[in-house]
């Protein structure tokens, strides 16, 4: 494949970022298929990096989607709000769980400041509920100036 062809396959569309093909886990494992979602930050001049400190862990297609959903609100929070340069991304087990934390050097925001206008705050919000009916964790970190920090720990039990 062309690498504009692959390019043009991961877009934002009205700000959430998307990928046109459907999702391979099989094929590229979650790490491959989160990286993709990081393409139009890649565009935009925002310098991705990786940490995967223990790949190869099994885990099942419901916490991979998850993690992949994840990964894509975080995303598109970082490519429309952040004004970031670098975006650092984590993926590694940790006791019975698997955890992905996604950081970016941008704005930040004010958590407990309540949303401004109708789209703001639900994304972070829906992932969290999604995120804690699997059993799993949240904690986002964000100061004004100093950027944003989401970990999302989820159990493979």
């Amino acid at each position: 494949m062309e690498q504009a062809e692959a390019q043009t396959e991961v877009m934002a569309v009205k700000g959430i970022i998307q990928d046109q093909l459907p999702v391979d886990f099989h094929a590229l494992g979650v790490a491959g298929c989160i990286d993709r979602l990081a393409e139009p930050l890649r565009r935009s001049g925002v310098e991705v990096h990786w940490d995967i400190p223990h790949h190869g862990i099994e885990i099942s297609s419901a916490s991979a989607g998850l993690l992949y959903h994840v990964a894509q609100e975080t995303f598109s929070n970082t490519l429309n709000y952040a004004d970031a340069s670098e975006l650092s991304i984590r993926l590694n087990a940790v006791y019975h769980g698997i955890q992905l934390t996604v950081t970016d050097n941008g704005k930040g925001f004010e958590i407990h400041a309540a949303p401004s206008g109708r789209r703001h705050g639900f994304g972070l919000l829906l992932m969290s509920l999604a995120v804690h009916d699997a059993g799993g964790t949240v904690d986002i970190e964000s100061q004004l100036g100093q950027g944003t920090s989401v970990c999302v720990t989820l159990p493979l039990d």
